[in-house]
C-alpha cells in the first residue's frame, strides 16, 4: 500500500510519472482505471484477491513461487509488481511499453513443470489472459465494495478498457465485461486446487510487514477482505475457510480508510504528476465529473 514515488526505478530503467511533459498514458485521464488506482486501499486489497485467483491456478502457482523472488522476498517484489502497474496505467506510454516489454522478456524464461507433472510457460497466452483478467477483476471489486460504488457500465468499460494494458503484456483475450470474467473463471475453475503456498501468502499479508507503519489489524482485515472478493464456490474450493470471514468492523475500516484515500492529494503521488504531464491540475481526479469534462474540452 505504499505509493511509489515520483521517480522510481524499474530494473536499472528511471521512471518518471511528471515527463516528458505532454506524452499520453497507455489509458485516458477520464477512463475508470484512472479514477481507480489512484486508491491504495483498493489497489491492496484488489491485488491480493488477484493474486489469490492466479495461484488456484496450478501452473501460475509453480511459475511464481519457482522462478521469481516471491519466496525470499515477497515484499519487493509485490512493490516492483504495483510499480508496474503504476507506470501501465499513468506514465508515459513509452515508458510502460519500455518497462512491460522488460518484464515481459523475464517472463520469457519462465518455463518448467508443476508437482503434478503439467508443464508450463509464462507465455502461454491462456494464463497470460487469466492473469491481466485477475489484475482488473480485483482492482474493480475492490473499489467497488470498499471505496464508491461503481455503476454496471462503468464496470464494463473498467473491464474494456483494461485490454489496452493486457495486450502490452501479452494477453489476447482480455474479458470485456464483468460477465466475460465470469465465464473465463468457470472455464478454469475445474484445474482450480487449494495449496499451502496459498496460505503462506496470506500470512504474509497479514504479517503486517508490507507496510510496518499501518496498524496490524488493518493488514488482517485487508487479506480478509481479498478474500471476500473470491466468488463462494472458488473460496470453497481453495478452503479458505472462516478464519479468514471479513467482520463487520474489518468492513466499517476498510471503508473509512478506503474513501480517506480517495480524498488524499499528494502531489508527487504518480496520478498527480501525470495529471501535470498532461496539462490538467495535479489535482484532476478529485474534481468534480462536470469540472474534469470541461478541463478535458478546453
Amino acid at each position: 500500500m505504499v505509493r511509489p514515488p515520483m521517480q522510481s526505478e524499474y530494473l536499472g530503467t528511471a521512471i518518471d510519472f511528471a515527463a516528458p511533459l505532454g506524452e499520453p498514458a497507455l489509458l485516458a485521464p477520464d477512463s475508470v482505471q484512472w479514477r481507480i488506482y489512484k486508491n491504495p486501499i483498493a489497489l491492496g486489497i484488489g491485488g491480493i484477491a488477484a493474486v489469490l485467483l492466479e495461484f488456484a491456478e496450478p501452473r501460475i502457482r509453480s511459475g511464481v513461487w519457482d522462478h521469481s523472488t516471491y519466496k525470499a522476498d515477497p515484499i519487493g517484489r509485490s512493490r516492483r509488481t504495483g510499480l508496474v502497474a503504476m507506470l501501465a496505467c499513468y506514465g508515459p506510454a513509452s515508458s510502460a511499453k519500455a518497462v512491460i516489454g522488460q518484464v515481459n522478456r523475464m517472463h520469457g524464461k519462465v518455463k518448467g513443470e508443476t508437482p503434478g507433472g503439467t508443464k508450463y510457460r509464462a507465455l502461454d497466452p491462456v494464463l497470460l489472459d487469466w492473469v491481466a483478467a485477475t489484475a482488473s477483476y480485483g482492482f474493480l471489486m475492490a473499489y467497488d465494495r470498499f471505496v464508491h460504488r461503481i455503476s454496471d457500465a462503468d464496470k464494463d468499460r473498467f473491464m474494456a478498457d483494461g485490454d489496452a494494458i493486457g495486450r502490452e503484456f501479452g494477453a489476447r483475450h482480455t474479458p470485456p465485461t464483468v460477465d466475460a470474467f465470469m465465464a473465463m473463471m468457470d472455464e478454469l475453475e475445474p484445474c482450480f486446487e487449494p495449496h499451502p503456498i496459498v496460505f503462506e501468502f496470506l500470512d504474509i499479508i497479514q504479517s503486517g510487514r508490507a507496510a510496518p507503519g499501518v496498524p496490524r489489524f488493518l493488514h488482517r482485515a485487508i487479506a480478509r477482505a481479498s478474500v471476500s472478493l473470491l466468488p463462494g464456490h472458488i473460496r470453497r474450493k481453495l478452503e479458505l475457510g472462516p478464519r479468514y470471514d471479513l467482520t463487520r468492523f474489518d468492513r466499517t475500516a476498510l471503508r473509512i480508510a478506503g474513501r480517506l484515500a480517495d480524498r488524499y492529494v499528494d502531489r508527487t503521488a504518480p496520478h498527480c504528476q501525470a495529471s501535470a504531464r498532461l496539462g490538467l491540475p495535479h489535482d484532476f481526479l478529485f474534481k468534480s465529473p462536470a469540472e474534469q469534462r470541461r478541463l478535458l474540452a478546453a
